[in-house]
């Protein structure tokens, strides 16, 4: 049994798990992936190199953790408010909303959107956004049962309507503007959901 007041090698290596991935976050997002150092994390998290290396076995590895992380956030995020509603199809739309106002917040808009492509690839990335894409199949797929939207292809509409908001998000990061660029896809993605909708809405 633990002694009351001290942490077991489990706790400690949580811990620092925990530690250098909140370090590492907050630099990635404030300096980008590329100029971001593995010396840089370990001065912030307070750990050793060799710590570091315990449980990443190099910057990608470590960054790939963040990026991990940051979408699990963002599904939970979607989910959520899905839940909110007892339309599907609303709350597909809401959630759809969520997705391009929280990857528009500075830090998710800099790991996920900007660096995550070039610093893991497109095979990488394109896994790890798969809780997103399955949450997409979700809502359509209830939508079409509630007949908020006609029998559809749930796959093939699910995959377009993914793409289309990992695009918009792109747009909105690459953007002169991005607060006025993410208006305007907000206001087209509401357009272009209500013109798959069953009946016409108000």
């Amino acid at each position: 049994m633990t002694p009351p007041g001290r942490r077991t090698q489990q706790q400690r290596s949580e811990a620092t798990t925990a530690d250098l991935l909140s370090a590492a976050r907050h630099l990635f997002a404030a300096d980008g992936y590329a100029t971001t150092s593995l010396d840089a994390v370990c001065e912030r998290a307070g750990v050793s190199r060799g710590a570091l290396y315990h449980h990443f076995r190099n910057k990608e590895a470590l960054f790939l953790a963040v990026y991990e992380r940051e979408q699990r956030a963002l599904a939970a995020a979607i989910a959520e408010e899905f839940g909110r509603h007892l339309d599907p199809w609303e709350g597909l739309i809401a959630g759809c909303r969520v997705f391009l106002v929280r990857a528009h917040e500075p830090a998710v808009q800099r790991i996920t959107i900007i660096d995550a492509p070039s610093a893991l690839g497109w095979d990488a990335v394109r896994a790890v956004r798969e809780d997103c894409r399955h949450m997409m199949r979700i809502g359509v797929s209830r939508a079409v049962r509630a007949g908020s939207i006609a029998d559809r292809q749930v796959e093939a509409l699910a995959s377009l309507l993914h793409g289309a908001l990992c695009e918009g998000a792109v747009a909105v990061a690459c953007a002169p503007d991005p607060a006025a660029t993410l208006e305007a896809v907000l206001a087209e993605l509401v357009r272009l959901l209500d013109a798959l909708a069953a009946t016409p809405r108000a």
